[in-house]
């Protein structure tokens, strides 16, 4: 039998039909004439634009990644500029701390006290609150958190305590401030929680 017999062809096929859906593949046309360049040439153009179309989506995810690793470089760089002194400056902090005592030390003021000893106070505290000034224009800050609501991102509660003058969760006392580089924390404040009364 032959493969041309026409008697075999799938009887649901139209033949018309079949021709209309690709005129080159229904042998209508050939690659040789006119109208078979054309359809080749416009099957072609077809798969470019596809090609282009891939291509430029790559393209745009590329730029868009770019931009990411730009903007992430950026934030780093800025990071490493503002919080390069970061050590030193939780070091600073301590010597603060530190100076703070040394003055709370000091016996309140008397009227009947030495000179020396008034003279020794206001030194230290002139000492001091230039100390803190040159800190805080340098964006390292300290903050008191006495009356404030106990924030554990801030505050280390070392101890609790029952009170009836403040609501449960309010810092009562603060043994230490809260000590912050542009606003990064460098040291916690170490405070007293009140609790609700038993």
């Amino acid at each position: 039998m032959s493969t041309h017999d026409t008697s075999q062809r799938d009887p649901f096929v139209d033949p018309v039909m079949a021709g209309s859906l690709d005129p080159v593949l229904a042998g209508e046309i050939t690659p040789d004439t006119p109208e078979g360049l054309m359809h080749a040439a416009t099957g072609r153009i077809a798969a470019l634009e596809v090609e282009l179309a891939e291509m430029r989506d790559k393209w745009m995810r590329s730029e868009a990644e770019m931009a990411n690793v730009r903007a992430r470089a950026k934030r780093d760089a800025d990071d490493a500029r503002l919080y390069a002194v970061q050590k030193f400056a939780r070091d600073v902090a301590e010597a603060a701390e530190n100076l703070k005592r040394g003055l709370d030390a000091i016996p309140p003021a008397a009227a009947d006290e030495p000179d020396l000893v008034r003279k020794l106070r206001e030194g230290f505290e002139g000492v001091e609150r230039s100390f803190v000034a040159l800190l805080d224009r340098n964006g390292i800050k300290s903050t008191d958190p006495t009356g404030a609501m106990f924030d554990p991102n801030l505050h280390q509660a070392m101890a609790e305590q029952d009170s009836a003058e403040h609501p449960p969760g309010t810092v009562i006392q603060a043994w230490t401030n809260a000590w912050t580089l542009n606003g990064r924390l460098l040291r916690p404040a170490m405070v007293v929680v009140a609790k609700a009364q038993a």
